[in-house]
């Protein structure tokens, strides 16, 4: 290299013609610097090629960072009203509404909007299937939901130097401050200035109802004074017959009613004064009675009517009167003893119970008409006798018997006015009976009073009317059967020994043999 210096020094020096003798020679260092240079291409670019690679990498590191800058600002970026409130998690039944009013579009636009948005409890606040029904009324869910939204951005420091607001519904919303307190209408804003891309969220404590337009506030108030009506209707007392269907004490007084076919009439239009007799006073009177009149019609309605008045009677108006003509057509007669009321000898426990169609007085006892002439004659002819119990204790014959009565608790009964049939077994009638058995029965109330009440027939039958029956219902509801061979009359297989021992509330026809009602 050093000699190619100098001869290239030489050359400058005005060596001109040594310039075609030394062309070989440099020609030959050309090719060897160019072979050199062809070695080294697959190791080092070439500068032309160094700026041509660069220039085709810088759009695409250009664009990724672009691409990076845009990621980070969208991820900076708040979703638009909806995305907000679908996950948030506390507005589940406003995205709801949203959603079946077909508004998700319209609030996902580019706005900007200013949304009242209601929490689930807000809307769980409404009465009792409100939601529900707007649901299926979406004209009417539209329009309340478009109450709760003003066009425009209005944040808080907005809000509270506004007295109102137009809402896209088209009416306006009150903005009250009292102190931190900022309500919309009657609402409490609980939390301000939820930014969205396209508007912005307070979040408010109750739903906002939009204002009736006059018309439907006319139906509204029409609808409201029909509700009252009814109201007032459903208010008013339903007729003799349904308060004492609905009360519950008088079970036994509307049977009674409904199998004399009173029901009608009893629910017209009246004005009735009812004595109405408790399920209590039904069953203090003589068992079987009861039973007895529901087969007995006629009776049955005799004695109903017999605690009917015509009119409206309040307790003011009975206690100023000595008697009332019932519509059965015998009088009651009404006593006053201080606070005390009676009619005949009931008391009265509840007065003045209205109804549409009268009023009811409450009695203790059941009233029973006075008996027609012919009743009465022979109960007069009893007069100074005795009842069943009297005789069966006074004769000695039925000292078994009168002892069971006792242990069965129905001394009472059968001392009362009856009348009653009782087939009466003598002491040798129970002493036949497989030994301890009586004494068994004495320990078994259940099965003693069965056993003594299949020995009563209700009502007073004398042998002559015993004879011309085939059978008889006993006051324990089964039947026994009556038998005629000869002049021997057998109730089941007993003989009747004694026949018509009248007593002042029946007739006991003495038998041989205890009667056992059947088993199942």
């Amino acid at each position: 290299m050093l000699g190619a210096s100098r001869r290239t020094s030489s050359l400058r020096a005005g060596w001109t013609p040594r310039v075609v003798a030394k062309a070989g020679g440099v020609a030959l260092i050309g090719l060897l610097a160019a072979l050199a240079v062809a070695c080294s291409d697959d190791e080092q670019p070439q500068p032309q090629q160094q700026v041509q690679q660069a220039a085709a990498e810088q759009p695409a590191e250009d664009a990724q960072a672009q691409d990076q800058t845009q990621q980070q600002a969208q991820a900076e970026t708040p979703g638009t009203i909806v995305d907000i409130a679908v996950a948030d998690g506390r507005f589940e039944t406003l995205v709801a509404a949203v959603q079946a009013a077909d508004l998700v579009e319209t609030l996902q636009g580019d706005g900007p909007f200013t949304v009242f948005a209601p929490t689930d409890d807000a809307f769980a606040a409404l009465p009792e299937g409100t939601v529900a029904a707007l649901l299926q009324d979406i004209p009417a869910l539209t329009n309340i939901l478009l109450y709760h939204v003003v066009a425009g951005d209005v944040r808080a420091a907005d809000v509270v130097a506004l007295e109102s607001a137009v809402t896209v519904q088209g009416e306006s919303v009150s903005i009250t401050v009292e102190g931190d307190s900022v309500r919309i209408n009657d609402s409490l804003v609980v939390i301000a200035d939820i930014v969205a891309s396209n508007g912005v969220i307070h979040v408010i404590d109750a739903v906002l109802l939009p204002p009736e337009p006059e018309a439907q506030a006319m139906q509204s108030e029409q609808e409201d004074e029909s509700e009252q009506a009814q109201q007032a209707q459903a208010e008013q007392p339903g007729t003799i017959v349904d308060i004492a269907v609905a009360d519950g004490r008088f079970e036994t007084l509307v049977a009674a009613v409904q199998a004399a076919d009173l029901v009608e009439t009893l629910q017209g239009e009246g004005p009735f004064t009812v004595f109405a007799p408790t399920d209590d006073a039904f069953a203090a009177l003589p068992e079987g009675a009861v039973e007895s009149l529901l087969e007995d019609i006629p009776a049955l309605t005799s004695i109903l009517l017999y605690h009917v008045v015509a009119g409206e009677v309040r307790a003011a108006d009975v206690v100023a009167i000595e008697s009332a003509v019932t519509v059965q057509g015998e009088s009651v007669s009404i006593s006053v003893e201080g606070d005390s009321v009676r009619i005949n000898n009931s008391l009265v426990v509840i007065a003045d119970i209205e109804a549409s169609n009268g009023v009811i007085h409450v009695i203790d006892a059941v009233l029973l008409p006075p008996m027609p002439q012919a009743q009465a004659m022979q109960q007069d002819q009893q007069e100074g006798l005795g009842t069943i119990v009297d005789i069966a204790v006074a004769d000695g014959r039925f000292e078994t018997l009168v002892a069971a009565v006792q242990a069965a608790g129905l001394v009472e009964t059968l001392q009362g006015e009856g009348p009653f049939t009782v087939f009466a077994p003598t002491d040798e009638a129970f002493a036949a009976l497989p030994e301890g058995t009586v004494e068994a029965l004495l320990e078994d109330i259940p099965a003693l009073t069965s056993i003594l009440l299949y020995h009563v027939v209700a009502g007073d039958v004398r042998a002559a009317d015993v004879v011309a029956l085939d059978a008889a219902v006993t006051v324990q509801g089964e039947l026994v059967t009556v038998t005629v061979e000869g002049d021997d009359v057998r109730i089941n297989d007993s003989l009747v020994i004694i026949a018509d021992i009248v007593a002042a509330n029946g007739v006991i026809h003495v038998i041989d043999a205890v009667l056992l009602p059947p088993t199942e």
